[in-house]
């Protein structure tokens, strides 16, 4: 029975090795060659498709990679209240140092 099963892990092992080797046949058959007005008409398309491609302009992209996710720009921070650099008085009643 061990023999059997070590024979048949050989034969699936082998299979794959051996296709490779095989020859290599088209079986679909080759269509009929293109007239010269067909391969003229093709040369024409492909040169209009090139000439129609210069004329789309390049796509400016963003260095944000979030931008998408974002709503509305980013608030910019409230101005602080500007103190006064003057010392404070003390309070009436308070003794100074």
């Amino acid at each position: 029975m061990k023999l059997f099963r070590m024979g048949a892990v050989l034969a699936v092992l082998a299979g794959p090795a051996f296709a490779q080797e095989a020859p290599h046949i088209n079986l679909l058959a080759d269509g009929p060659s293109k007239t010269d007005d067909e391969k003229a008409a093709d040369a024409a398309r492909d040169k209009a498709y090139k000439e129609t491609l210069k004329k789309i302009p390049d796509a400016k992209t963003s260095n944000d990679p979030w931008g998408g996710m974002r709503a509305d720009p980013p608030k910019q921070p409230a101005p602080k209240a500007a103190a006064s650099s003057a010392p404070r008085k003390p309070k009436a009643g308070t003794a100074a140092n």
